[in-house]
């Protein structure tokens, strides 16, 4: 890999996947996953509830083995979960009871932040509901001139390549455009411009453009169009998953959503 490719020159970086995570990721302060179908969404979703997060990389017996290891509940595959189970689903952690701990698998979000962990300070989850509070929190904890990476997850094609997702996009858009709003003024990368870019082009009407973008008419065609919905509730949340020690705990802003709140 050329060393162009890693944007060292720049305070904020963007790429895709656990390959592009692991490129930018040299000599930050911290690093912000994004991946709005599904897993940061359900990941802000267990926050909300105080629900200590555990990532992992897939569902196998070395997932199960991983659960009991950490006195946690493990999530099923969505496809299979029957009622009060907890999956990928967001929906699902809203209409179940709400376990103190939980194993979140996901090829894609929960893996790259899996993979994050051993190598960068400090990783984040972001998503549509809490990109505001996100940026809020990494300015005041980290500093106006933080040096930041914002990955978005995208989705595996079924030979396992990289399949950008459009709505990882505009979540890490969302999430720079909120940064820079905050007061964040570093030096920010072209890759990173461009998806502040799509995000401002899609701001105004993201609820239709995330149910008619392939991820989110998947999810609808499978059955699953509330967490579709869920996704596209924009600051409604003011917590900030921080992986600690392997497992994503809540830290709290209030700034924002209160703020948002008040002009409602």
């Amino acid at each position: 890999m050329n060393l162009e490719h890693r944007q060292l020159e720049y305070g904020l970086r963007f790429d895709w996947g656990r390959a592009g995570a692991e490129a930018i990721a040299t000599g930050v302060d911290l690093a912000i996953v994004v991946d709005v179908l599904s897993f940061t969404t359900t990941l802000s979703v267990a926050a909300d509830a105080g629900i200590e997060v555990f990532p992992y990389s897939w569902y196998d017996e070395s997932a199960a083995d991983y659960a009991r290891d950490v006195d946690a509940v493990l999530a099923v595959r969505r496809s299979v979960a029957s009622e009060g189970q907890i999956s990928l689903s967001p929906k699902s952690i809203r209409d179940s009871e709400r376990p103190r701990r939980l194993v979140l698998p996901s090829p894609n979000g929960s893996t790259i932040a899996f993979a994050l962990a051993a190598i960068v300070p400090v990783c984040v989850g972001a998503s549509l509901r809490n990109a505001s509070a996100v940026a809020d929190w990494v300015v005041h904890e980290h500093g106006s001139r933080s040096r930041v990476v914002i990955v978005a997850s995208g989705e595996k094609w079924p030979g396992g390549e990289l399949r950008p997702a459009v709505e990882d996009l505009w979540g890490a858009g969302a999430v720079i455009e909120a940064l820079i709003e905050a007061g964040w003024n570093g030096s920010v990368s072209p890759e990173s411009r461009m998806a502040a870019d799509a995000w401002a082009a899609v701001s105004d009407s993201i609820e239709d453009r995330l149910r008619d973008c392939a991820s989110g008419r998947e999810l609808i065609v499978l059955g699953f169009p509330h967490d579709v919905a869920i996704a596209s509730e924009l600051d409604d949340s003011d917590t900030v998953p921080v992986l600690e020690d392997r497992v994503f705990r809540a830290q709290r802003t209030g700034r924002r959503l209160n703020k948002l709140r008040a002009h409602r």
